[in-house]
């Protein structure tokens, strides 16, 4: 998580979605860095409500801008996947090594979640709280362009981004019943991740959907 204090903007962490990238391209340009431990580097709407709203309405003012980026919802999965066949989990119940995609995201839909498969939803990071703290501003992480643009003029300079901690690409198939089966049971996400217009405006997701 990112804070501009001077902008009176947060710039919350989805995992999966370049947060590192970000981290290092406006790490020297924000008054505040959540860069450790991930669970508050990665502090979804309802504890960054919870543990950091406060403190920063009483120092920097209300009215802050919240913005975060979510990912098309298999690409998504795919990332986790992929960050988990990596050798440095070997041997550890969150390791994918010897799984493949489809099994993989089987696995993500069962009610009592193994640990390789239990990477939350990006619907219940951003979920709104019930005092109305929600994002406000909400990028597509496959529109770069456009995150791009709106944190430049917002922060007023020219920003250079590199790739960091990314996963080797590969392909990645689902079959057909078991993708039919991901958009019904995380239909939130699908269409969350639709909802999102151009410069981050997008249609939240009601709680009682969730």
């Amino acid at each position: 998580m990112l804070v501009f204090s001077k902008q009176k903007l947060v710039f919350l962490s989805v995992p999966k979605t370049g947060t590192t990238a970000w981290q290092a391209a406006l790490g020297d340009k924000a008054s505040m860095i959540i860069a450790d431990p991930p669970e508050l580097k990665h502090s979804p709407v309802f504890r960054y409500n919870r543990f950091f709203r406060p403190a920063l309405e009483k120092f920097i003012g209300g009215n802050l801008t919240v913005m975060a980026v979510m990912r098309e919802p298999i690409s998504w999965l795919g990332s986790w996947y992929r960050y988990r066949q990596r050798p440095f989990l070997d041997g550890r119940a969150n390791s994918t090594a010897g799984i493949d995609f489809d099994a993989f995201v089987r696995d993500y839909m069962r009610g009592q979640t193994p640990a390789h498969a239990n990477v939350g939803a990006q619907s219940k990071f951003l979920e709104p709280t019930r005092n109305g703290t929600a994002v406000t501003h909400l990028f597509r992480y496959e529109d770069q362009a456009g995150l791009l643009g709106f944190l430049e003029e917002r922060l007023g300079c020219r920003i250079e981004v590199e790739r960091r901690n990314a996963s080797a690409a590969e392909p990645l198939a689902l079959e057909p019943d078991t993708e039919e089966r991901l958009r019904r049971k995380f239909a939130p996400d699908f269409a969350l991740w639709e909802g999102i217009g151009p410069a981050g405006r997008y249609r939240p997701i009601p709680r009682a959907s969730l």
